[in-house]
């Protein structure tokens, strides 16, 4: 409406700004003059030729030049002479030529300028009514599927070459292909093809590149659309959407249909506002119809991906809707490597870069983040003018992923960088003399993010467990800034509030979740619910006792404290090696491992940490 307003005052300005330059313009190139100067000019005999069309005269001097004169139309031209006192003699004397006024001339000045005004209401309301109409049509329009579809032969298909790792993944995905292309040789074993794949992961895994690597390597239609573009604000919306959009599907069978981010209409019902009834329930119950309902749905498979399928619906989690439950986990150490060498296509590195070293620093790192990571690098490296990417832009990256760019204008004073140097030296000293801890890549004094200054510890070798006391040692490691603020300067800043956070939440997790507590057992306590509505955990179900709880709260404290005595004693024991890792810090603000190791000047306790 607002688009329809805005173009009808464009075209009325328009029209206003045309009359008003017309208004000042002649059109006429004659010379005009008035009827007593026309009698004049004959009596004088400087008028050759009068020619009278309706009620205008055009006179044709001696010297060739014409003049026009109007009159009025019930007046006849030897009347209005004769009323003039022209000399008759003279009158003789020009040439006057009387010439009737054509049929269609007389109409079109009678005519045009009553019919002007009414043509252009016309032509506003037919343009008005435009508008509505389409307007209308968008409202029939408003209960179909957006749905879009992809063509297989797209110049920017993907397919499973173009996603790395996710072994087990691509190959759960790779029957389904199969089972479209070739059904028959599934059906003659009496094999069903499956209703629904649903894929599982933390963001960043691939999830959506992966459905797009199957509408690349299935040569069938595929339609995507975004969970949330179901729901609207009128009742009834999403389940006509969901409708529209099976009916598309089932035209085209056999095609995929790619739901992304199913949680937004499909998470468990009667659990958030608005009742059993409301819009998002309702979508909800049109996709488990039609996945399994009255109607057969064969040829079309239904694939969605979530990162919380903990808040899905059981009833469509179960088997005759999503069949098959695809999880993607976070990328290995040879994944990692696969990944980055997809994502350096297209850009010119340096001969020192080794993406395996960039893969063994980035354990943690999703497929999403090592992208992030080489994009960044090759924008440092255009902002520089390189024409190559090189290695320590790279590594650079890593830590602007992980914690933000560096905050150059963030200058600190002396006394401020002496005690980042010291707290970050106990970090790096600590995890550097336990025999479980990570071995320490990195360590700087230079601001990053909120960070005044970080430690950058990586695992050598990915793990999918890990023991008591090596979550007892990632405390004494968080603790170590603490402790080494309080020994050399017996007083703490704000540096250590993120320390002690990560330390309590490790030991929270040690004693009500992991069962790594003697007095409580090998039991959980507190059961954390979802508020579904808002698809976050903000509720937690105390299933224990105050007594238990008092017993909850003396293990954390035992953990984090035993963690705060052992980074003392190893800072206390080795106040000379700090100092020599603060000195080498004040001097040149980053160690990388193997400066960080000779400033230490002792061996790292865990053999494996040890530099070859």
């Amino acid at each position: 409406m607002k688009q329809t307003t805005k173009t009808i005052l464009i075209f009325i300005g328009s029209l206003v700004l045309v009359g008003a330059v017309l208004s000042f313009v002649n059109l006429d190139s004659k010379e005009k003059t008035d009827i007593s100067t026309l009698a004049r000019q004959i009596d004088q005999g400087s008028i050759t030729s009068i020619v009278v069309r309706g009620t205008e005269m055009e006179a044709t001097r001696s010297d060739g030049t014409k003049v026009t004169v109007s009159k009025e139309s019930t007046e006849s031209f030897s009347e209005l002479m004769k009323n003039y006192g022209v000399d008759a003699e003279k009158l003789r004397d020009t040439q006057v030529t009387i010439e009737e006024q054509s049929g269609f001339a007389y109409w079109a000045s009678v005519i045009i300028p009553t019919i002007i005004p009414f043509a252009l209401v016309l032509v506003l309301m037919w343009f008005f009514f435009r508008q509505i109409q389409g307007q209308n049509n968008k409202a029939m329009m408003f209960g179909q599927s957006g749905a879009r579809e992809t063509k297989g032969n797209e110049k920017d298909k993907v397919t499973f070459k173009d996603v790395a790792g996710v072994k087990e993944a691509k190959e759960e995905l790779s029957e389904v292909v199969e089972f479209l292309k070739n059904a028959d040789k599934f059906t003659a074993l009496g094999a069903k093809i499956p209703k629904g794949v649903l894929l599982m992961g933390t963001p960043g895994t691939g999830k959506t590149l992966l459905a797009r690597a199957v509408a690349g390597e299935a040569d069938v239609p595929f339609f995507h659309i975004s969970g949330s573009e179901f729901v609207e604000m009128f009742v009834g919306v999403g389940a006509s959407r969901v409708r529209d959009l099976f009916a598309k599907a089932k035209k085209s069978a056999p095609c995929i249909v790619f739901i992304d981010e199913i949680d937004a209409v499909g998470r468990q019902r009667g659990s958030g506002l608005g009742g059993s009834h409301d819009e998002r329930e309702q979508t909800l119950n049109q996709i488990l119809v039609e996945m399994d309902g009255f109607e057969p749905n064969s040829g079309v498979i239904l694939m969605a991906a979530t990162n919380r399928p903990d808040v899905l619906d059981p009833a469509l989690l179960r088997p005759g809707r999503f069949d098959r439950r695809v999880v993607l986990d976070p990328p290995d150490l040879n994944d990692r490597e696969q990944i980055l060498k997809i994502h350096a296509k297209g850009k010119p590195l340096s001969k020192d870069v080794t993406l395996r070293q960039l893969a063994e620093r980035t354990p943690g790192f999703s497929g999403a983040d090592l992208m992030n990571l080489m994009n960044e690098a090759a924008i440092l490296s255009a902002r520089k003018s390189l024409k190559e990417i090189p290695m320590q832009l790279l590594l650079d990256s890593i830590e602007k992923v992980m914690l933000g760019p560096e905050r150059k204008s963030h200058v600190m004073n002396e006394d401020e960088r002496k005690v980042t140097a010291y707290h970050e030296a106990g970090h790096a000293l600590v995890a550097h003399l336990l025999p479980h801890a990570d071995p320490v890549q990195k360590v700087s004094i230079i601001s990053r993010g909120r960070a005044a200054g970080y430690t950058l510890k990586m695992p050598l070798e990915d793990r999918m467990s890990r023991t008591s006391e090596e979550y007892k040692e990632d405390i004494a490691v968080a603790m170590g800034g603490y402790a080494a603020e309080k020994f050399f300067f017996n007083d703490i800043t704000t540096g250590a509030t993120s320390d002690m956070k990560s330390a309590t939440k490790i030991a929270r997790s040690m004693v009500t979740q992991w069962g790594m507590s003697d007095k409580l057992g090998p039991r959980t306590y507190g059961e954390q619910e979802d508020m579904i509505f808002l698809g976050r955990e903000i509720h937690e179900n105390r299933d224990y006792s105050d007594d238990k709880a008092v017993v909850i709260d003396q293990e954390i404290d035992a953990l984090i404290s035993d963690g705060l005595k052992l980074a003392k004693k190893i800072i206390t024991e080795n106040k000379d090696a700090m100092d020599r890792i603060c000195a080498k810090l004040l001097e040149t603000e980053t160690l990388e491992r193997q400066q960080f190791v000779d400033a230490v000047g002792l061996p790292p306790a865990n053999p494996k940490n040890k530099i070859s």
